[in-house]
């Protein structure tokens, strides 16, 4: 890791720059994929399969069978990690429901907002170098508390055509409908604009490789919604005297292991930790099945030295974190001016991986900056919010001169009509009392 000292705040943007791959160069390729899949669907997934991922595939659906032998071969204990997952990630999110009741803006003008569920959602999984299930439960979870009417999941088969089968039990636990043996551009083709056995959806979820997200950003320029701009895994932490150098080194290395493009970041105001955080980084990385991974990403990664917790604030709300680590003193009070970052972890006892697995929050989180414009996946996600409106002959009386007015100087004279027409109309209107009941 590299260590910074002091570093000069015109040199900031320098320092936190990302270890970014430029997509646009993929775009050629992708968009090649995505067309091929368009036009011949089922076909172009299977040549790109066997082209892609190294297997045949005949069947791109998993059957029930597959499913049922999948939930054989995992251990009770895995079963009830993923069941307390899958609760606490339901409790969390099920509290995000609400509707914005109905309000009087003004005599006779009622408004309301109703939150209705998007009718079809595509779900991404990787397969890469791990089998991610944690992702399933996290993108299946909130979908299925938004009560979306279909629900598809899209990971690539392993060399022997075959979904792992923790990824398939953790979709059958968060109310996957469909699975299907597909991955990488031509799954996210396949979702946005269907074939013959994968439905097309309204919109995509889930993390992928740089070709992933250079397909999602593609079919999301005309024909599908996307959950949010994706890229490497990163994590910051800021320490002070207080924090424990093995807890900080193992928080950094839970990312490092990611992948080799993932970014750790340390900011410290105390120099003192910087050794020993680097010695428990390298007591701990020697017994990490991934440390070659862990190690290149490392180079990646940097230790920044500060002088006060107010230029690390400063520091943490430019960089705008994945996942942010606080592990010093008075954590909440440093919390309290955190304005940029996907996800926030508070104390000495709250690691990264707690919001990764089973604590509750969603870990689908914006990366490359973009928390300082999106948050992560959450239950709106999975809705759209739809305001109604209901105005009584009154209530548009009261409203007329405004609305004509405005109407007639912006030019739009129709727009003024529709009130006036109204306004001259005689016809009996229903009692507003008897209006029908909302909810």
């Amino acid at each position: 890791m590299q260590i910074i000292k002091y570093p000069a705040r015109e040199t900031w943007d320098a320092i936190l720059a990302r270890p970014v791959f430029d997509n646009t160069s993929l775009f050629e390729t992708v968009q090649n994929v995505i067309d091929e899949v368009r036009k011949n669907g089922d076909k172009a997934i299977r040549s790109f399969t066997k082209k892609f991922d190294q297997v045949e595939i005949e069947a791109l659906e998993v059957s029930k069978d597959e499913i049922n032998d999948a939930e054989k071969q995992i251990s009770n204990q895995l079963k009830q990690a993923i069941e307390m997952a899958r609760r606490n990630i339901w409790k969390f999110h099920l509290e995000q429901q609400q509707d914005l009741k109905e309000i009087q803006t003004s005599p006779g003008v009622f408004c309301w907002q109703k939150a209705i569920a998007i009718q079809k959602v595509g779900l991404y999984v990787p397969g890469g170098t791990a089998p991610l299930f944690s992702t399933v439960l996290m993108l299946g979870v909130p979908a299925q508390i938004a009560e979306c009417k279909e629900i598809i999941l899209c990971t690539p088969p392993n060399k022997e055509g075959k979904i792992h089968p923790a990824v398939l039990y953790a979709a059958k636990v968060a109310g996957i409908h469909r699975i299907f043996k597909v991955g990488g551009t031509q799954a996210i083709a396949a979702m946005a604009y269907g074939t013959e056995t994968v439905p097309k959806v309204y919109k995509i979820f889930g993390p992928g490789n740089q070709y992933v997200t250079a397909a999602k950003q593609l079919v999301s320029l005309r024909d599908v919604a996307i959950d949010m701009p994706a890229g490497p895994s990163e994590v910051e932490v800021i320490a002070d005297n207080t924090s424990n150098p093995a807890f900080v080194a193992a928080d950094l290395l839970s990312q490092a292991e990611h992948g080799v493009d993932s970014q750790s970041i340390l900011i410290t105001v105390s120099e003192d930790i910087i050794e020993k955080v680097l010695d428990q980084i390298e007591l701990q990385i020697e017994k990490l099945p991934r440390k070659e991974i862990a190690r290149k990403a490392l180079e990646n990664s940097k230790i920044i030295l500060l002088k006060s917790l107010e230029e690390a604030v400063e520091m943490t709300n430019e960089y705008a974190p994945e996942h942010l680590i606080i592990s010093t003193h008075y954590y909440m009070g440093v919390a309290a001016n955190i304005v940029n970052a996907g996800s926030v972890f508070l104390g000495n006892y709250t690691p990264e991986s707690a919001g990764d697995y089973a604590s509750g929050t969603n870990h689908t989180l914006p990366t490359n900056g973009y928390a300082k414009a999106y948050n992560g996946v959450n239950l709106d996600s999975f809705v759209r919010k739809v305001t109604f409106q209901q105005i009584t002959k009154e209530g548009l009386a009261n409203l007329s001169n405004a609305i004509i007015l405005m109407a007639e100087n912006e030019e739009l004279q129709a727009h003024s009509n529709a009130v006036k027409i109204r306004l001259d109309e005689e016809e009996e209107e229903f009692d507003p009392r008897e209006r029908v009941q909302r909810r």
